[in-house]
C-alpha cells in the first residue's frame, strides 16, 4: 500500500461522495426526529456494508441510535484513531422536501449539507479507503452520533467512553470558511429559568398582583451584565415568554439562557452568579427556578492536541492546502467532550462550508477530496 493509492482512490470517489451526500441531506434528521436520524444512520450503514466494514448500533429509546464502525486487524487490541461526527440537524420535518440538495456554482446547498453531513461522508470514505487498501498504523473507529445540536444528551456518555478508548480524535465538523480547521472551542451551557408571580386585574386590583414579567426583565439585565468580552464570556437570554393577558399582572414568565466561556475555571464563577440572581427577587413575592438543559465542555488545546494539529497541517500541505491554520471557535461541539477526557483532539476537519443553521447553508464541493486526502494522510502518519 502506498499513500498515492489512498489519495488517488479518494480523488476517484468525488462523485460517489456527492451522491452519498445528496442521499443523506435529502432525509430530514432534526435532533428530535428519531425516525429520520436513524434513517440517515441506515444509509451510512449501507455504505459500510458495501465496503465490507464491520458496523453496529448502540440503540436509544428517545434519540437516534449511535452508529459504530471499525477497521482493524483481527485480534488487535491497539487504541484506535476515532473519526467522529453527528448526523442530526437543527431543521424541522419537511425541510428536506422544501429545500432539497442542490448544486449551484460549485457549491452544494440543503439542510445540514455542511453541518455536518459532508464531514460524515468524508469520514466514511476515508474509512472505506483504509478498508480497501490497508496501511493504517492503528485501528480506525468511526462514530456517528445523533443529537449534537441539542448538546448530545444521549451521545455524551458514548462520546466520552469512545474518546477515552482512542489514541486521537478527528472530529469532522465543517471546515471554516477561511479553509482552516478548529483547534479550540468555547464551552456552553443552555439553561431555562421559570419565574412565578401572582395574577391580579391590572386595573381594578393592581396592588395585589406580583409581576413575573417584571422580575424576568430585571433578571435579564443582570444576566446580560455578566458578559465579559475580554475573557470570552457571553450571556444571552435568547427566548422569553410569559403572562396571561395584557390586563393581568403576569403570574408566570420564563427565559432561556445561552452561556459561553473559554476558561473552564470561569464556568463555576458565572454559574454561581446566575444562581445568585435567581435566588434574589427584585420584585417582592416572586420566585425563580433554574434548570440546565444541556452543556458542552470547552475544547482546550493541550500539547498533545497541538502536536496532532501540526501532523494534520503537514498532511494538508501535501495535498495543496498550504495556507491551512488552526482557529478558535466560539461555537460548541462534541470535540469538547473528548478533549476534556484528555485525548488529543482536533475539530473542523470536514469539507469547507458556511452559514450553518440557516437556509443559505452551503458546502464548497471542491474541498471534499483534498480534506478527505488530508485526513487519510494524517492517519497514515499518526
Amino acid at each position: 500500500m502506498s499513500e498515492a493509492q489512498i489519495t488517488e482512490w479518494l480523488a476517484s470517489q468525488r462523485q460517489a461522495m456527492i451522491d452519498l451526500l445528496r442521499d443523506v441531506v435529502n432525509i430530514d434528521s432534526g435532533s428530535y426526529d428519531k425516525e429520520g436520524v436513524d434513517a440517515v444512520g441506515a444509509r451510512f450503514e449501507r455504505h459500510f456494508s458495501e465496503h465490507d466494514i464491520s458496523t453496529w448500533r448502540e440503540s436509544h429509546g428517545t434519540f437516534g441510535d449511535a452508529i459504530h464502525a471499525l477497521i482493524a486487524k483481527p485480534g488487535s487490541n491497539e487504541k484506535p484513531v476515532l473519526l467522529m461526527g453527528h448526523r442530526d440537524t437543527v431543521f424541522s420535518k419537511g425541510e428536506a422536501t422544501r429545500r432539497p440538495f442542490t448544486i449551484r456554482d460549485k457549491r452544494a446547498y440543503g439542510p445540514g449539507v455542511a453541518d455536518m453531513k459532508a464531514g460524515l461522508v468524508m469520514n466514511v470514505f476515508v474509512a472505506a479507503a483504509f478498508a480497501k487498501f490497508g496501511g493504517s498504523p492503528h485501528p480506525i473507529k468511526v462514530l456517528i452520533t445523533s443529537d449534537e445540536e441539542i448538546a448530545s444528551p444521549s451521545s455524551r456518555p458514548v462520546i466520552e467512553r469512545e474518546g477515552r478508548a482512542a489514541r486521537a480524535v478527528y472530529n469532522s465538523e465543517p471546515g471554516r470558511p477561511t479553509g482552516n480547521i478548529v483547534t479550540s472551542r468555547k464551552g456552553g451551557i443552555f439553561m431555562h429559568f421559570g419565574i412565578t408571580g401572582k395574577a391580579a386585574h391590572s386595573g381594578a386590583n393592581f396592588a395585589a398582583g406580583v409581576s413575573a414579567i417584571g422580575e424576568l426583565a430585571h433578571k435579564i439585565v443582570q444576566i446580560h451584565a455578566l458578559t465579559d468580552l475580554t475573557k470570552g464570556i457571553t450571556l444571552n437570554v435568547g427566548l422569553v415568554a410569559g403572562g396571561q393577558s395584557v390586563n393581568t399582572t403576569a403570574p408566570y414568565a420564563e427565559g432561556q439562557i445561552d452561556l459561553r466561556y473559554i476558561d473552564p475555571a470561569d464556568r463555576a464563577k458565572v454559574m454561581a452568579e446566575i444562581e445568585r440572581i435567581m435566588a434574589t427577587p427584585y420584585v417582592p413575592g416572586t420566585s425563580a427556578v433554574l434548570t440546565v438543559k444541556g452543556e458542552f465542555l470547552p475544547a482546550v488545546q493541550s500539547e498533545d492536541s497541538k502536536a496532532l494539529f501540526e501532523g494534520y497541517q503537514a498532511a494538508a500541505k501535501q495535498v495543496g492546502l498550504t495556507t491551512l491554520q488552526g482557529e478558535f471557535s466560539g461555537g460548541c461541539a462534541d470535540s469538547g467532550f473528548t478533549a476534556a477526557v484528555g485525548t488529543p483532539t482536533i475539530c473542523g476537519l470536514g469539507p469547507v462550508g458556511g452559514l450553518a443553521h440557516t437556509p443559505e447553508e452551503y458546502l464548497d464541493l471542491d474541498s471534499i477530496v483534498p480534506r478527505a486526502q488530508a485526513l487519510a494522510l494524517a492517519i497514515l502518519r499518526s
